[in-house]
């Protein structure tokens, strides 16, 4: 019997993985919303990158990454500078484009799943990125 094509098993990985993903945002976009957060919308495709989940809380507008790593330091070091300004750049794009949402201030937030444990929400997770992007 021959092992399966290394092709075959990255295409099995990938559609695990995006299983998995999909299931994080989902119970995610539940805790912030038991959290009194106002979810707006999952995985948003914009110019500048994807929103894995977009939420209000009064007068700001929250980009929320979602991670799931075995503990919240592995979680916060998985998301890289750039892409953390890819991130900031699509929520600003985000707040300057959705009808009612125009003039918003826009936060960056994680929000962990670790297994066995309740998710880890860290509002304002990357606060030392600057501001030069606003």
């Amino acid at each position: 019997m021959t092992a399966p094509p290394l092709r075959e098993i990255r295409k099995v990985r990938g559609a695990a993985a995006r299983r998995s993903g999909r299931r994080a945002e989902a119970w995610a976009a539940a805790w912030l919303m038991l959290k009194g957060y106002r979810v707006l919308g999952f995985r948003l495709a914009t110019r500048a990158g994807e929103i894995d989940i977009l939420a209000q809380r009064g007068r700001v507008l929250i980009v929320v990454e979602v991670k799931s790593r075995t503990s919240l330091e592995a979680a916060l070091e998985a998301v890289s500078f750039e892409q953390r300004m890819r991130l900031r750049r699509a929520g600003a794009l985000a707040a300057a484009t959705r009808a009612g949402l125009k003039g918003m201030a826009v936060r960056l937030d994680l929000l962990a799943m670790t297994p066995g444990r309740l998710p880890r929400h860290v509002p304002d997770a990357w606060p030392d990125d600057g501001r030069a992007w606003a």
